[in-house]
């Protein structure tokens, strides 16, 4: 299993490719998931790779935030320059810079982030036929998920192994975007998990600040279950943390053995929020996953020993073999070759004839093994030396010197590679002037006549609570111009699909002739249960080559990220029918725990020991009184909604977007509010604005 280190930046890479990471990932420019990291610049990231590469390290190019329209030639040039270099990967999340390199450079492996929030054997073969050659797979996974998912995966599987636990899931965090206007999507996170919150009306405390992982414990289970590559998390940490974190895990997986109890001591000096957890891994979720920052133990001993060590940059040496023939009459020659199987021959001057005493094979030998101060390690000489010559000590000096030379290049080289030229925008086909307005609901009693005789064009109810609806035949022939559309959970583990299909057929049964889907795990089930597809939030959809991926899939219609402002859904090229939220409460977070059973609320499971959420809202509050609905959604998860009501009705310009559809996005409200906002979207009546309200980032948009 290989073992990848982060490493934020330069000296982090020593650190980490001499205590022993088999690959390395790192970012260079605003195109990454640590932005606050210092990162690389173009000259540093090739001298880091070439440091790798030379050592037999590879090394991973994070790229994996959402780009803009204007932002996606910039990140490709990046690519094209990393892959002349011979990059061995790049880590992607955002669809539409993936359909460009799949395009543009067709040799250049990609791997999906864990923002992609693949978490099933459905997203693993989706992201097959993308393209990616390797899956990210979600942090919240068990490992009898992961087992599952890599039992039949056609391509390989990368794990998190150790370091800092997000709350939500990746690539669904709208928190720091919404509060803070510093989006996890694109690199910035606040990290507002990390405050202090109540839950309803206990005690304030750290509902959402989760211990950081640590399963160094299963290290011998991961490689038996099929994990390809285990990451350690940290390229915002210093790099004697990168040194103890990955040559702690290095001993481990070579010696296929637990830690003992002074590693484990050290782990929790290196960095730790009061102590490690495994509950993911192991499906012991709960309040004892979470912690906060506290004092460590000193680790100033420690970190100076790792850097003493690694600053040194004679752990990680590569092994070499010397075959050294001195012929009369004949230039000298020294071939290197690695365990690589790289080989490289250069020749020297001509041996002159012995003046005093003859050169032996034994002087040649010991000359040639002197490779201190390079990042080689000679295991072998074979000197073949004529009785009778001379040839100087600088001479041999040089011959060691140039084949180790180009034993570097050979190993540095980068493999050929395509260049093409990348797609064409997409035609903006569906651009329209008038837009109509769709609505999600939340609770059964929302769905009313009043509701339903402003005809909205679609009308998408969450799937878990489909028996909450009374949908019959008659509503649907009485109201024609809407669709019903099952709206897909953005999270569903394979041990919950079954829930989930049963769920959709009665869906169907009840009149939803559409699904949404909400990660490319979902993107076939239309397929299977001859329902159209419409593509919704959870996707991210942040420029016109996501839109077109989407056209690709087959979707009805995009809903896309609420993380765009207005200039840019204007400028987007729209392929097809596209949508925006336009009023409502805007998902912050949605959390592999039950905030409410976390915090003793007496939460009893899901609902008939399936995956249909229990429970009412809940109330998150924050330390300056803000109030975050919680809700309870498929999976006994928890979604947290925004304290403040989106609302843009009294605002025109919305309106003159080229969006075919404006969602209204109905959770805490009344039934009679839901028909009143409705009213006013359409002008049937003054607009309002809700007592607190906010434009989400409709005008602002995000870093």
């Amino acid at each position: 299993m290989e073992l990848l280190a982060p490493a934020g930046h330069y000296e982090a890479v020593i650190a980490a490719v001499q205590c022993g990471a088999g690959a390395v990932y790192m970012g260079f420019g605003d195109f990454n998931a640590r932005r606050g990291a210092k990162n690389f610049s173009l000259e540093d990231f090739r001298r880091a790779l070439d440091y790798c590469h030379l050592r037999g390290v590879r090394v991973y190019l994070t790229m994996n935030t959402l780009l803009s329209d204007r932002e996606l030639p910039s990140a490709l040039e990046n690519l094209r320059l990393a892959s002349r270099w011979g990059v061995d990967a790049v880590i992607v999340q955002d669809l539409g810079l993936l359909r460009l390199c799949r395009t543009a450079l067709p040799d250049l492996p990609l791997h999906g982030s864990t923002q992609m929030t693949i978490h099933s054997a459905a997203g693993v073969s989706e992201a097959a036929r993308l393209g990616i050659r390797c899956a990210v797979l979600g942090r919240e996974l068990n490992r009898e998920d992961m087992a599952h998912i890599c039992q039949d995966s056609p391509i390989a599987i990368e794990v998190f192994g150790h370091g800092a636990l997000c709350m939500c899931w990746s690539g669904q965090c709208a928190m720091s975007a919404l509060i803070g206007q510093r989006s996890g999507n694109r690199g910035l996170c606040a990290q507002p998990c990390r405050l202090p919150y109540r839950v309803d009306s206990g005690a304030p405390g750290h509902p959402l600040s989760l211990k950081d992982a640590a399963l160094c414990d299963h290290l011998t289970e991961l490689t038996e279950l099929g994990a390809a590559s285990l990451k350690l998390e940290g390229r915002m940490k210093r790099p004697e943390y990168v040194a103890v974190v990955t040559g702690l895990y290095a001993r481990l997986l070579r010696e296929q053995r637990q830690p003992t109890p002074q590693e484990r001591r050290q782990l929790a000096a290196a960095f730790s929020r009061g102590g490690f957890t495994q509950g993911y891994y192991l499906g012991n979720i709960g309040p004892d996953m979470f912690g906060t920052r506290e004092a460590q133990p000193e680790s100033d001993a420690l970190f100076a020993a790792a850097r003493a060590a690694y600053q040194r940059e004679n752990l990680r040496l590569v092994p070499v073999s010397l075959t050294c023939a001195i012929r009369e009459g004949q230039a000298a020659s020294l071939t290197a070759e690695d365990t690589d199987g790289h080989t490289v021959t250069v020749t020297g001057p001509v041996p002159e004839a012995a003046r005093n005493r003859s050169l032996t094979a034994e002087e040649v030998s010991a000359r040639l093994r002197k490779t201190g101060g390079t990042a080689f390690t000679c295991e072998g000489v074979t000197a073949s030396v004529d009785e009778g010559l001379s040839l100087s000590a600088s001479a041999l000096n040089g011959l060691r010197r140039e084949a180790l030379e180009a034993l570097s290049a050979a190993r540095t080289a980068p493999p050929p590679r395509r260049e093409c030229p990348p797609p064409p925008p997409p035609e903006d086909t569906h651009s329209v002037r008038e837009m109509a307005f769709t609505v999600s609901l939340s609770q059964g009693l929302q769905l009313t006549a009043d509701l339903l005789e402003l005809s909205p064009a679609v009308v998408y109810l969450p799937v878990e609570r489909i028996a909450d609806f009374d949908l019959l035949p008659s509503d649907r022939q009485r109201y024609p111009h809407t669709e019903f559309c099952a709206a897909l959970p953005r999270i569903c583990k394979d041990s919950e699909a079954r829930d989930l299909l049963r769920l959709l057929e009665q869906a169907r049964e009840k009149g939803c002739t559409s699904l949404a889907i909400q990660n490319i795990g979902q993107v076939r089930l239309g397929e299977r249960l001859g329902l159209a597809p419409r593509g919704d939030y959870g996707l991210n959809l942040f420029n016109s080559h996501a839109l077109s991926q989407c056209g690709e899939w087959g979707l009805r219609s995009a809903c896309l990220s609420f993380e765009l402002r207005r200039e840019q859904i204007r400028d987007l090229r729209k392929p097809l029918p596209c949508e925006a939220i336009v009023y409502g409460r805007l998902p912050l977070m949605i959390t592999e725990h039950c905030l409410m059973a976390n915090a003793g609320q007496g939460c009893g499971g899901p609902r008939q020991g399936d995956a249909v959420p229990c429970g009412a809202l809940h109330t998150l509050t924050d330390r300056r009184g803000e109030d975050f609905p919680v809700a309870p959604v498929f999976g006994c998860r928890s979604e947290i909604e925004n304290a403040k009501t989106l609302y843009l009705a009294d605002r025109p310009d919305f309106r003159a977007l080229g969006l075919a559809y404006g969602r209204l996005r109905f959770t805490t409200e009344s039934p009679a509010q839901c028909a009143a906002v409705l009213r006013q979207y359409l002008g049937l009546s003054a607009a309002e604005p809700p007592a607190d309200f906010t434009r989400g980032l409709f005008y602002r948009g995000v870093d």
